[in-house]
């Protein structure tokens, strides 16, 4: 449930970002000691607001290696290192959950309220790309220049 929560919660911080589309690709290329990634620019506010500055966002980047095979249950490790530069323009897929059932209206609506239900048809479609190697971060900064 902690998780759920915490999805959701992410969820709605990125949802204005995504709502902008990809955004256009960043012109820099930023250099990790594991390989070069490029993110993209986009608008925090989804254009409905000119106050908030664009950002540039680095999806789907990877912090750690996951733990295979007879390593199942141990620590993550030191992630591999890339050759060439790592489009970071896309989320990497979210770690293995179950959401509630919220197909049937009626149903739903007796076991939560209307708000939590609206907003957990609105995470449903990025919850739809799962793996058990979830250890990837994205990276919202101020856009430079």
């Amino acid at each position: 449930m902690k998780l759920l929560v915490f999805v959701a919660v992410c969820g709605v911080l990125a949802g204005p970002c995504a709502a902008s589309g990809a955004g256009r690709l960043s012109s820099r290329t930023v250099t990790t000691k594991y390989g070069a990634l490029k993110g993209s620019i986009v608008s925090p506010d989804g254009g409905l607001r000119h106050s908030l500055q664009p950002v540039e966002v680095f999806l789907g980047v990877p912090y750690a290696s996951a733990p295979t095979g007879a390593m199942r249950f141990m620590p993550p490790g030191t992630p591999t290192h890339w050759k060439g530069i790592r489009m970071a323009d896309r989320p990497a897929p979210v770690c293995p959950q179950r959401p509630p059932d919220v197909h049937n209206e009626t149903d739903a609506l007796r076991r939560m309220p209307a708000g939590r239900l609206e907003h957990l048809r609105r995470l449903l479609p990025h919850l739809q790309k799962q793996s058990e190697d979830c250890l990837y971060l994205n990276i919202y900064t101020p856009a430079v220049g």
